[in-house]
């Protein structure tokens, strides 16, 4: 698996791009902003994005979905309770900023444990995580899992916002993710990587 992050826009948003080194095919995991960082960073590795996966509706996770989309053709996905999100400057939070951040209407809905195919060696299993928005999710593949903002190092994703609930997250981090075998290195949507083993030990919010 070729993977590659970097952090984009002012609320510094991890960005992902994963491939398949076989196929040179690639998913972009939200490209929160800075369309064309995340472009020259697929012709620099020479991966052609397939697929823009948002692991949740809000503006700094979505915004360079129409550049991204536009400039490669790629197919552009999210769950399905966060689909309105996409169209909708006050759902996707950038309209309570000022600013209208929409862009294009999804290409495939998700749900849980649909999987996202990479390539021919890579495949992404969804777990849907609901709490901090209601279509939140994480993504599984191998010994890996990108997070979104349901669980950072240390911590979980806030749930003050509309769509949002503390019981609702936590349960969904009990039953999805603290069931897991083995470890896991997890990549948030903010901060720094951890791990499942290091959250389960260490994660206040997981006691």
């Amino acid at each position: 698996m070729f993977l590659h992050g970097m952090v984009v826009g002012s609320i510094a948003t991890n960005c992902y791009i994963v491939g398949c080194e076989k196929t040179k095919e690639a998913a972009v995991i939200d490209p929160g902003e800075e369309g064309e960082k995340i472009l020259a960073v697929l012709n620099e590795v020479g991966y052609k994005a397939k697929q823009i996966i948002n692991t949740h509706g809000h503006m700094d996770h979505i915004s360079a979905n129409g550049m991204i989309k536009s400039e490669t053709g790629a197919q552009l996905v999210i769950h399905k309770d966060d689909a309105d999100y996409l169209t909708n400057a006050s759902k996707n939070l950038s309209g309570l900023m000022g600013q209208n951040n929409t862009g294009p209407a999804a290409d495939r809905l998700l749900e849980d444990g649909d999987t996202i195919k990479i390539g021919d060696t890579i495949t992404l299993t969804v777990i849907h995580t609901p709490g901090h928005t209601p279509g939140g999710i994480c993504l599984a593949a191998e010994d890996v899992i990108f997070t979104g903002d349901t669980v950072f190092a240390g911590s979980i994703g806030r749930t003050d916002l509309p769509g949002g609930s503390y019981e609702t997250i936590i349960d969904a981090i009990k039953e999805k993710l603290l069931i897991l075998e083995g470890d896991y290195t997890l990549y948030p949507g903010h901060g720094p990587a951890s791990t499942l083993k290091e959250e389960k030990l260490s994660n206040p919010f997981f006691r």
